[in-house]
């Protein structure tokens, strides 16, 4: 499958801070691609010079071919860039917005209408095409801003945390209309903090202090982690997750919902001698299971050993 993504040694700094390092990446045509990590990782940096609104201090990057410092202009045509916090003119009404942006995208008049009123259908949008943006809820903004950025029908569509703030059902109709897209042969690069969205991309970059650390499919991703996950309810998790801490032969443990994970290397080996500290140091234990990784037990032991690297 062709890339239609390139990034060469992409590298970008910030007085001291160095927030895109030498990044290499490729992103295939027609796909979704995540770029996942924690705050300050070097997401936002990246997208913004791949959408040609800041240049690199060093390396290269292609969107389709064309260089994003020498052929800015062209990749502005091509592309629909959704920042964290998008523009949208809350005086304005969802339909008024869409004229707006078709004027600035310079869509030909001929077209306008057939493509805003398929654009509002799309995000369904239609019944709420009188409303102020100020008026919307933060599902129907972020689906505006997307409808926005689609006006002049990109080929890539770069989305920065699109469902930060967005309530659940609002967040998977706006998969829905990702996924769509897709088969409609878009190419999307997107950042988010959601673990299931994460999961939802065909390919996923994990990115920490601005390097690539894995890329991969997510099932694979899942796949290659060798640690065994241990799920363990106590009469104290938050007492129990810092005294397992302190375990040398404990390499992670960490509270999600109620559950206390705990990262070993063999369940058989290590369960025992959980068991055994707890019951010297009157820790409860309700139930110690041996569980499947989620997408979350992989991403977080990965980010640590990589942080525990540096």
């Amino acid at each position: 499958m062709k890339c239609e993504i390139e990034i060469n040694s992409l590298t970008k700094s910030f007085g001291d801070i160095t927030a895109v390092d030498h990044l290499d990446l490729r992103v295939k045509s027609g796909t979704i691609f995540g770029l996942i990590g924690p705050d300050g990782a070097g997401k936002t940096t990246t997208m913004r010079m791949l959408c040609s609104l800041i240049s690199p201090d060093s390396g290269t990057a292609k969107i389709g071919g064309n260089d994003i410092i020498t052929d800015s202009e062209k990749i502005k045509l091509d592309i629909g860039y959704m920042p964290q916090r998008f523009s949208l003119y809350g005086d304005l009404t969802v339909l008024e917005n869409l004229i707006f942006y078709a004027e600035i995208y310079q869509v030909p008049k001929n077209e306008r209408e057939k493509k805003i009123s398929y654009l509002l259908k799309f995000s369904n949008l239609e019944r709420h095409s009188y409303k102020l943006a100020d008026q919307l809820s933060g599902g129907m903004k972020q689906k505006l801003a997307l409808a926005c950025n689609l006006i002049h029908t990109p080929k890539y569509l770069f989305l920065d945390e699109p469902t930060i703030g967005v309530d659940p059902v609002a967040r998977r109709e706006l998969w829905k209309i990702l996924f769509e897209l897709k088969e409609k042969g878009v190419t999307i690069f997107v950042s988010t903090p959601y673990m299931d969205e994460a999961e939802r991309c065909d390919e996923i970059g994990l990115i920490s202090n601005g390097r690539i650390i894995k890329k991969d499919t997510p099932n694979k991703i899942i796949k290659d982690f060798t640690k065994h996950i241990i799920s363990l309810y106590s009469t104290d998790n938050y007492k129990a997750k810092d005294f397992l801490i302190s375990l040398d032969y404990i390499e992670d443990a960490y509270l999600l919902g109620e559950e206390l994970h705990i990262v070993v290397d063999n369940y058989e080996d290590k369960k025992g001698k959980i068991m055994r500290d707890f019951k010297e140091n009157n820790i409860g234990i309700y139930d110690i299971n041996l569980v499947n990784p989620s997408f979350e037990d992989v991403f977080v032991n990965i980010v640590k050993n990589e942080k525990d690297r540096l």
